[in-house]
């Protein structure tokens, strides 16, 4: 996004247009309503997605720019949803280190060669990476030709997140094998860490130069870390990363699982927007950010299983712990289960609008 479009955004931001509710919230702008997405909102639960799934792979879809779209696109036209979310995968960015990323089913990702030893880890950190994705910006034109003025959001893991599933080889409970190379090999973590956060700059300004309008950091697994460990092995490149977006003038999410302990850290390492989980209640996530950061979240992903009754009430809940406050950005406290009913995420779209429209009419 060049220095022309980053004014026309900025000033797209003083236009009070339902539309631009999100991009509002994520400035602390006040908004008529909360604006809301979910995480993974494009997927499995939906029957258009699964259609589309029954003919290619999760891969396939990604790198090809016109299903990638239709992905995004496919939640917009069923919801009121107030921002879109690029439809890709946080791990593309391997094929860039030389890895080999590949999807088995029922067990998620399978990255080859697997690490297993110091040689392999310096043979990814003296790779000259070998961007190649642009099948990613080629999806991100056709996408804002069919959004009209919903803002799409780009997104990439964190280095941390990353490299626990290079380090495991796919995805993982415990995170042993990257605890133990944190451990007994810092300094070649931290190298690796390096690499990554090179690796992942390149990949997420590639999006926004094609014209995202926000992003979000996913460092899904960070919840796994003491602060300790966070604030040495982490912090340093999540900073780096973030820093990096942020000078293109649009605003970042940081979101991470579990990181209730974490959050005065990830508040250092940079943001605009944190995304928090269920396991902190959102006016005391808040209380320790301080008022000039926006919250997204912070709906357990499973209350949208639960009786129409309970789920409204949690709905609620969020809403009353946001106080109506500028900023606040309704979503989940992680990504929308495969099984969710579909009436279940239309039912919450429209509690969100209507509750806090009239929350916001009542204070005014």
């Amino acid at each position: 996004m060049d220095k022309e479009n980053r004014q026309t955004y900025s000033a797209k931001l003083d236009q009070p247009e339902p539309q631009l509710r999100f991009l509002r919230a994520c400035r602390g702008l006040k908004v008529d309503a909360t604006p809301v997405w979910f995480m993974r909102q494009a997927g499995r639960y939906l029957p258009e997605y699964r259609a589309i799934r029954e003919k290619y792979s999760l891969l396939e879809i990604c790198q090809t720019p016109n299903l990638a779209a239709e992905v995004t696109i496919q939640p917009i036209r069923r919801f009121n949803f107030d921002a879109a979310i690029l439809f890709a995968d946080i791990l593309l960015p391997v094929a860039a280190l030389g890895l080999h990323l590949d999807f088995t089913a029922g067990e998620g990702p399978y990255i080859t060669p697997q690490i297993q030893s110091r040689e392999d880890i310096r043979k990814i950190c003296s790779f000259t990476p070998q961007m190649n994705f642009e099948y990613q910006a080629e999806a991100i034109r056709i996408i804002h030709n069919e959004l009209g003025k919903i803002p799409l959001i780009g997104f990439c893991g964190a280095p941390f997140t990353v490299a626990s599933y290079l380090l495991e080889g796919g995805s993982t409970k415990n995170f042993i094998k990257t605890k133990q190379w944190m451990y007994a090999a810092p300094a070649l973590f931290m190298e690796l860490m390096d690499k990554l956060a090179e690796v992942l700059i390149a990949y997420l300004s590639l999006q926004i130069e094609a014209g995202v309008e926000a992003v979000q950091l996913f460092d899904s697994w960070v919840g796994v870390l003491s602060p300790s460990d966070y604030e040495r092995f982490v912090l340093p490149y999540s900073q780096r990363l973030i820093g990096a977006a942020r000078s293109y003038g649009i605003p970042l999410i940081h979101f991470g699982t579990d990181t209730a302990t974490l959050l005065p850290l990830m508040k250092k390492a940079g943001g605009d927007v944190m995304g928090v989980d269920w396991r902190i209640p959102l006016d005391v996530a808040w209380e320790w950010l301080g008022s000039d950061w926006a919250i997204q979240g912070n709906l357990d992903p499973v209350a949208l299983l639960a009786p129409r009754d309970e789920l409204k009430a949690r709905v609620w809940e969020v809403l009353q712990r946001a106080g109506g406050r500028p900023g606040h950005i309704f979503n989940l406290g992680h990504g929308i289960l495969p099984n969710t009913p579909v009436d279940n995420v239309q039912a919450v779209v429209d509690w969100v609008h209507e509750f806090s429209a009239k929350s916001n009419q009542e204070n005014e």
